[in-house]
């Protein structure tokens, strides 16, 4: 008599193969390629504002601050995704940077002093999320762009630029060049000078640490640390140029 092993119970289902390879897709993919990808993605993610909601905020405050609800739908909508999660959870990061940067600039921008804070309207989540293991990459993305945000603040309390801010906050575009060239010619100075090179140093040895932890959620921080240099860089040749 032939007998037969008794029939599995566990049926074998496409979707659940393809949702498996999916999720694990990012995961499998070598340590430098995924390092390259969230590096290029949080980069790409400090630089929108710069080039994108800046010139968007000043016109139109109220659409800028509306378009923070598209970024919290669409963060979601790709979280709930296996294959998009990573994504999903840096958007999210990026939507407390886009918040507070529609905020400030939109109604705050007189008042360098607010600056800050205004920028840290997330920390308290990114804290909390922390501690629940939720959304890492954002959470520590966030924190990277903050903790930029914070020295470049610094250097305008320590060389005594803050005047030059409200200035150029209350002229009209052709009338910044003088304002500019007297906030350069504080730039210049040698304590001007020691505080850009000390405060770059530790951008850039923060950054380049992160980054050799080879962590996503780490290098995803150092991304945000390093592309302050970048912004920062960007904002002084045009001060330069004007």
């Amino acid at each position: 008599m032939i007998s037969y092993p008794p029939s599995s119970t566990t049926s074998y289902s496409p979707e659940a193969e393809v949702i498996a390879v999916s999720e694990s897709s990012f995961a499998e993919r070598p340590a430098s390629s995924r390092s390259l990808l969230i590096f290029g993605a949080s980069v790409f993610l400090v630089s929108v504002p710069v080039f994108f909601e800046a010139p968007l905020v000043r016109s139109f405050p109220l659409l800028a601050l509306l378009l923070t609800s598209v970024w919290v739908w669409a963060s979601i909508a790709l979280s709930a995704k296996p294959q998009t999660r990573h994504w999903g959870e840096l958007l999210t990061g990026f939507t407390w940077t886009w918040l507070a940067g529609s905020l400030y600039w939109g109604w705050f921008r007189w008042e360098p002093t607010l600056h800050l804070p205004i920028e840290a309207i997330g920390l308290p989540i990114a804290i909390w999320g922390l501690r629940q293991n939720w959304c890492k990459l954002g959470n520590f993305f966030y924190l990277g762009s903050l903790f930029g945000t914070a020295l470049t603040d610094l250097y305008f309390y320590l060389t005594d630029l803050l005047p030059h801010w409200r200035k150029l906050m209350q002229v009209e575009p052709d009338a910044v060049q003088p304002i500019f060239q007297q906030a350069l010619m504080q730039m210049y100075t040698p304590n001007g000078i020691f505080w850009v090179i000390s405060l770059a140093a530790v951008l850039l040895s923060v950054g380049v640490f992160s980054l050799k932890l080879k962590v996503p959620h780490w290098v995803a921080f150092g991304g945000a640390v390093l592309s302050t240099i970048l912004v920062d860089s960007l904002f002084w040749i045009a001060a330069t140029l004007a």
